[in-house]
């Protein structure tokens, strides 16, 4: 039998309850975007690892305003939140080698949205055999590479 080891993972298995507010904007207001993975501030939108990921390397894009609705979005949000994910797509491609992507925005909770309250673009770069069977027999994924070296590899690698 094979060893897998991922003590991340165990944050995310025991919280027992949910952030009080947004971690989008809680997260943006402090001077701390090494601690709190935030990867890149632009001037509408910003880009964060997801805490929790599918895979190495999960970023999302968010605006900085505070909004669910995707239609009420301004053109200058909707332009900055989509060509930072063609960046974040850039970056992953330099930096992960990943054979593919999965993108998305999920809307409302039924949608599959962990934080309904502010929308975000999930970029998840992807591997041939990234998937295997312990999402479906054990509810768990198994992610190869830390947050913090997935953080500096991408911060060293993004364009300035």
């Amino acid at each position: 039998m094979e060893n897998i080891f991922a003590p991340w993972r165990m944050a995310y298995i025991q919280v027992s309850k949910k952030q009080e507010g947004c971690i989008f904007c809680d997260f943006l207001r402090e001077d701390n975007d090494e601690e709190r993975l935030i990867l890149h501030r632009g001037k509408n939108c910003f880009v964060i690892f997801n805490a929790f990921p599918y895979n190495p390397g999960h970023l999302m894009v968010a605006p900085y305003r505070h909004t669910a609705d995707y239609e009420m979005l301004s053109d200058e949000e909707m332009l900055e939140l989509h060509r930072l994910g063609g960046t974040c797509i850039e970056v992953l491609k330099k930096v992960m080698t990943p054979q593919g992507f999965n993108l998305g925005i999920n809307l409302g909770k039924v949608a599959g949205a962990g934080f309904d309250g502010h929308l975000h673009l999930h970029v998840v770069p992807r591997w041939n055999g990234d998937t295997n069977f312990m999402p479906v027999f054990a509810e768990v994924r198994v992610v190869a590479e830390g947050l913090r070296e997935t953080y500096k590899r991408m911060k060293d690698a993004w364009p300035l």
